[in-house]
């Protein structure tokens, strides 16, 4: 038995990817044998989050504890979450990067190969409310395609973010050799060792202005960042990373779906794990949103919600 569970396999012209079971998490992604994510073994813990999708929320809660505000009979009760990020006391990433994601559907024709993973988040303490949340994955030409719906199950509304956790690579070398870009105008503060949210804030002027492109030697991120410009051409963000040889790979999304995204070098105490990646995560909403309430949303029982994105490959011109 892998630790990951079971591993789903789509393949589509020069793509191969690897889904696992827990966590609906992308394992790998290839081009033609090149690594487009950074990936981890079939008989490894997952480490880092690396390619788990991140729900009812992304990213963190500051202390784990928040208030529900609207209807139903969690309103105004506050919540305690677990804390699973114990060196900053704060909740992290949501409650399904460890659950077992059944599979209900794949298929495949000369377009492109689909997998369809769901599960379901209960009520706990700290969220007590229930949300149905299917994943899927489409390999095809333009590359692999991810939609996570959350959909309301309970009789409260439930609050509701989702976010992607991809390491990009470029297939060889690590952070330091790549120019990163993200056309994205400004961050959250993030104060502290705690990285307690503050301030939205201009990028201009800072090492986190990636417009244009900017080498990462020696630059450490792990800052939210939004106002993201769409591409005119085709109404999508845009952001990864290239390499001096000119392959790389990016996400791309629509960002008013998803207006947010973590941008992260990776920097670790781990020498494997050492800026191996660059961390692109788009999001639904901010850091510690469910007590901001910014971008959240709130699912009714048969209601939903849905956010897209692309992993693709960057090939030489």
């Amino acid at each position: 038995m892998h630790p990951s569970g079971e591993q789903h396999l789509l393949e589509h012209g020069s793509l191969r990817a690897v889904v696992t079971q827990v966590g609906a998490s992308l394992r790998s992604l290839t081009d033609d044998g090149r690594d487009l994510v950074v990936p981890f073994g079939a008989d490894e813990v997952r480490p880092v989050f690396r390619g788990a999708v991140l729900a009812p929320w992304p990213n963190r809660v500051v202390d784990g504890r928040w208030r529900a505000d609207g209807v139903g009979s969690a309103s105004g009760v506050e919540q305690q979450l677990a804390l699973t990020e114990p060196a900053r006391g704060h909740a992290l990433h949501g409650l399904l990067a460890w659950a077992p994601f059944t599979r209900t559907g794949t298929g495949g024709d000369e377009d492109g190969a689909t997998l369809q993973l769901a599960a379901r988040v209960w009520p706990q303490a700290g969220y007590p409310f229930a949300v149905d949340v299917v994943v899927g994955y489409a390999l095809s030409d333009v590359g692999l395609t991810t939609t996570v719906t959350g959909t309301g199950a309970g009789d409260d509304p439930a609050p509701w973010g989702c976010a992607a956790h991809p390491y990009l690579t470029t297939g060889s070398g690590r952070v330091d050799d790549w120019t990163a870009h993200a056309d994205a105008a400004s961050y959250l503060e993030a104060l502290g060792e705690r990285m307690l949210p503050g301030q939205v804030r201009p990028v201009a002027g800072t090492h986190r202005d990636l417009r244009g492109g900017r080498p990462l030697a020696g630059v450490e991120l792990d800052d939210a960042l939004t106002d993201v410009r769409a591409d005119p051409e085709d109404g999508l963000a845009h952001v990864g990373v290239v390499g001096p040889d000119g392959l790389g790979s990016e996400v791309v999304w629509d960002p008013a779906v998803l207006p947010w995204v973590q941008v992260h070098t990776a920097d670790r105490p781990e020498p494997d794990l050492d800026r191996a990646g660059l961390a692109v995560e788009p999001m639904t909403c901010p850091p510690d949103a469910l007590n901001s309430g910014t971008g959240l949303v709130r699912l009714a029982r048969g209601e939903s919600a849905s956010a897209t994105w692309t992993i693709r490959p960057l090939r030489r011109a």
